[in-house]
């Protein structure tokens, strides 16, 4: 899949334009129309699961799960060439589902915290019930 970059869309006054990393999410935000005052978490969410519709993030996610790792090692992971991922990753680092730390001439990625942890082990959860067949449970 091919990456789009940001773009920036004229808004209507009355509301706020909010855009992803991906130029095909978009997400309108109202004055009347809050979610109990949580648009702003909203708008987070949507492009938290904007950056995991992408079978190569999910896959260079999935392996940070495990362990800190540079670019090379979740090429080898997703399957992709280094500078591929390295693009995936400045998406990931922006959206706030990554962080990364020098070390010497490399940048070691580790996942930001439990709550990324979380929802990437119950996305692939869910993924796996669906492809399963296994029974739906709380």
């Amino acid at each position: 899949m091919g990456s789009h970059p940001v773009r920036r869309y004229q808004c209507r006054p009355a509301r706020r334009c909010v855009t992803s990393a991906r130029s095909r999410v978009v997400a309108w935000e109202s004055p009347s129309r809050k979610f109990g005052g949580a648009s702003a978490q909203v708008s987070a969410a949507v492009v938290s699961f904007a950056m995991l519709a992408d079978p190569t993030r999910v896959r260079m996610l999935w392996s940070l799960r495990e362990t800190d790792s540079d670019v090379a090692t979740l090429a080898a992971a997703a399957g992709c060439r280094p500078t591929v991922a390295s693009q995936h990753l400045s998406k990931l680092r922006l959206a706030g589902l990554v962080e990364g730390t020098r070390d010497g001439r490399r940048v070691l990625y580790r996942l930001r915290g439990g709550h990324v942890r979380h929802l990437l082990e119950e996305a692939m959860g869910h993924a796996d019930h669906q492809v399963t067949g296994a029974p739906i449970h709380d």
